[in-house]
């Protein structure tokens, strides 16, 4: 099983930045995939960006060109760094990982809380 750490959320105003790290531990050998989901309030789940251990990226319309996923495949990390952050990304961060690029983990991190304020 794979355990997951978030870290780096806050409370931001609108146009601010943060950035996001998880870390992975425990079977990490066949992690093919990492990835960032978040859940607003009310709202379900849903995938913000992922990438692969080849580096092959993908993001969700609504954060193109203002987040970028990044990894550390010695330390299996994965960074999000949000910029131009606006009140509609608020919400719960959650890190995932995956053996392959269609199938996740059922494991989540415990997740970071964003806040964007207007």
């Amino acid at each position: 099983q794979v355990q997951l750490v978030e870290s780096g959320g806050g409370l931001v105003q609108a146009g601010g930045s943060l950035r996001l790290s998880c870390t992975a531990s425990g079977n990490i050998e066949r992690i093919n995939r990492m990835g960032w989901f978040r859940q607003p309030p009310g709202k379900q789940r849903e995938l913000v960006a992922a990438i692969t251990s080849a580096g092959s990226t993908n993001y969700a319309d609504s954060v193109k060109g203002r987040f970028t996923i990044s990894k550390n495949n010695t330390k299996y990390s994965v960074y999000l760094q949000m910029n131009s952050l606006k009140p509609e990304d608020t919400a719960v961060y959650y890190c995932r990982s995956g053996p392959g690029p269609t199938l996740w983990y059922n494991s989540w991190g415990q997740g970071t809380q964003v806040t964007v304020s207007s």
